[in-house]
């Protein structure tokens, strides 16, 4: 029998390995005591294995997961297209004054989609009625009671407006 190579399907640790025999440091056996040949013939514990083998149940599940994710990503983008109809009937309309008012959405309901109505071309105010309304806006800001000196500033303000276009001989389109 040779001592070549030997080919381990589990290395074996530097402990475990018989040491060489040298002249100046072979110890001595000495029979008083046990003799360590159980511990040395116990099989080496086997290797570990790779991360991808250990968890190898944890796959299937993270596929699952990762196409459910691209799924409820690629749906939802689908959604948004429909806001492009609603810029084209807007450029369709002719232009003419119409005061929108911003009316602010929740971020919950924005899940569900948002009806987009056309917007409705009304016909212009003559002049005289437009005259007739910032009358009665004026009385409507004196009749309000100012809670602070800011608030009342802010009033005399539009107040001062108020009277301007009232006065003024033609009153400006918006």
């Amino acid at each position: 029998m040779s001592d070549g190579p030997k080919l381990y399907t589990n290395k074996p640790k530097k402990g475990q390995l018989k040491p060489k025999a040298k002249d100046y440091s072979t110890p001595v056996p000495n029979p008083s005591t046990p003799k360590m040949e159980s511990s040395q013939s116990t099989p080496p514990p086997p290797p570990k294995e790779s991360f991808a083998r250990r968890y190898k149940f944890l796959w299937p599940l993270l596929l699952t997961v990762n196409l459910a994710v691209g799924a409820y990503l690629f749906m939802r983008t689908g959604n948004k297209d429909t806001g492009t109809e609603a810029e084209e009937v807007a450029q369709e309309v002719p232009s003419a004054p119409v005061e929108s008012t911003a009316v602010p959405v929740p971020e919950k309901t924005l899940a569900v989609p948002i009806v987009v109505e056309p917007i409705k071309v009304h016909k212009p105010i003559q002049e005289n009625e437009q005259r007739q309304l910032f009358k009665w806006m004026l009385e409507e800001k004196r009749n309000t009671k100012p809670e602070n000196a800011s608030e009342k500033k802010c009033i005399d303000e539009e107040k001062a407006i108020l009277k301007q276009f009232i006065r003024a001989k033609s009153i400006p389109t918006f």
